[in-house]
């Protein structure tokens, strides 16, 4: 994990820019909790239909 910030802040201008920040951090997150690109791309057809499929053991 980079110890270098790269969120100077929560505040937005607008309501607009605050959905999109919130976006960027709920992708942060995913990042972070499963670093491997490749992992999530295999991951995600399974998930995309079930979202039940994020909470069962593999």
């Amino acid at each position: 994990m980079s110890t270098e910030p790269w969120l100077p802040s929560l505040q937005t201008a607008t309501p607009q820019a605050g959905y999109e920040l919130a976006i960027k951090l709920s992708r942060m997150a995913v990042k972070l909790t499963q670093p491997s690109d490749e992992v999530r791309r295999s991951l995600r057809p399974v998930y995309e239909k079930d979202a039940a499929a994020l909470m069962r053991p593999r």
